[in-house]
């Protein structure tokens, strides 16, 4: 079997890791000393320069201005800029573009991704429910306009305006929690249910009339925003009604966040391995001594196992291959090996560190702040196993 990474795969790499090579984590305030968010806006200098690279249309189609790559791409960008701790929407706006294209109507792609690709727009995406593992959909209503409003108006869509017409469309209310990035974004994807339970995922644009941002604060000290939806509008191309969207739109947003948490396990490690390379006790370098050894060791195999599992859900989701279980089984393991992984390596280096590791003159704690937010994104690893459990007494093997 060929594991090796495509050529067009290794070029997108070469061009990520030149983007990145000038970021510097430290860029913004420490998330331990800043009272509130680090920053209001994005790395807007970084996001020109990926646009300008054409990483930003990676997953999208020539036809869009994309290069036409796959999701195991994005994946391989995105472990890149973990490194740098690059605060950029790069994981969202690609895969709410990446699902709009491969499930949306012809119209709004051809509105939206083009300038996707070229960084004119940003793209967020609320995959969050009321708690940390209600399913999103659930926490925004859609019904079509006029139903159970008396009315009686049918669907349809007022194309000379672009928005919705009278009578028209569909109406969304509930609330998202933690959206990341969307005070700064221009559309909100939202997963929503109909009335008989179906998931939708609609397409919002944040300035549209009904909607409203509260601002919160990630663990990382990046602004998050509670996005409130009370009666609003969408023309029936904004919203997308196909079968497995939503589920394949959350698949490539989880496998990307733990691309993610690879990313910034391999650079703690690096750290930790030449901080213990130069720290001496005794008259000898640390990384010399066993205990120090053994515990670095073990977190290079969490390390390679979240790679493994990470490949695996990300050909899955990448192809129509089948498998013994369904691609959300692939995922699922993908995610219990990123959340425990990524918190065990950032454990493991602060104790390696000691003292220093607590600095915030040092980037340390704040790849720590980043990993602690990323495992309460991917949610813990029991979750996931009871998932997992769910599908393998779906799909027997053997």
């Amino acid at each position: 079997m060929d594991f090796t990474f495509t050529e067009e795969q290794q070029a997108a790499v070469e061009a990520a890791r030149a983007v990145f090579s000038d970021v510097a984590p430290d860029r913004t305030p420490s998330p331990a000393l800043a009272p509130g968010a680090v920053a209001e806006d994005i790395d807007r200098q970084l996001w020109h320069e990926l646009a300008r690279t054409d990483l930003l249309g990676l997953t999208l189609s020539p036809e869009h201005g994309g290069a036409g790559l796959d999701p195991i791409a994005l994946c391989l960008v995105l472990r890149e800029s973990a490194k740098v701790l690059a605060r950029v929407p790069l994981l969202e706006s690609c895969a709410v573009a990446t699902a709009v294209e491969r499930y949306g109507e012809r119209t709004l792609a051809a509105e939206l991704l083009p300038r996707a690709g070229r960084g004119e727009l940003i793209l967020t995406v609320g995959a969050n429910g009321r708690s940390g593992h209600d399913p999103a959909e659930l926490a925004v209503s859609a019904r079509p306009y006029g139903e159970g409003d008396g009315s009686g108006e049918s669907d349809g869509a007022d194309r000379e305006t672009g928005g919705p017409s009278e009578g028209s469309g569909w109406v969304l209310d509930g609330v998202q929690s933690a959206v990341p990035w969307a005070q700064v974004a221009d559309w909100i994807a939202v997963p929503a249910h109909t009335a008989g339970g179906r998931p939708v995922l609609a397409l919002v644009p944040r300035t549209r009339d009904g909607v409203t941002l509260a601002d919160q604060v990630s663990t990382s000290g990046e602004r998050l925003a509670e996005v409130r939806l009370e009666a609003v509008r969408v023309e029936p191309r904004e919203l997308i009604d196909v079968a497995g969207c939503w589920d394949w739109l959350r698949s490539l947003l989880t496998t990307g966040t733990c691309a993610l948490a690879l990313g910034l396990g391999e650079r703690v490690l690096a750290m930790t391995a030449e901080y213990t390379g130069r720290r001496e006790q005794f008259g000898f370098p640390v990384a010399t001594f066993q205990a120090v050894a053994v515990q670095a060791a073990d977190r290079y195999i969490d390390l390679r196992a979240m790679e493994a599992t990470l490949w695996q859900a990300a050909w899955r989701i990448s192809t129509t291959a089948g498998g013994p279980l369904p691609a959300a089984g692939d995922v699922a393991v993908a995610k219990i090996w990123a959340s425990d992984g990524v918190r065990r390596v950032v454990q493991t280096a602060q104790h390696l560190h000691g003292g220093f590791g607590a600095d915030t003159d040092y980037p340390l704690h704040r790849y720590h702040a980043w990993a602690k937010q990323i495992e309460l994104s991917l949610g813990p690893a029991a979750a996931h196993e009871e998932a997992l459990g769910d599908l393998l007494a779906a799909h027997p093997l053997g």
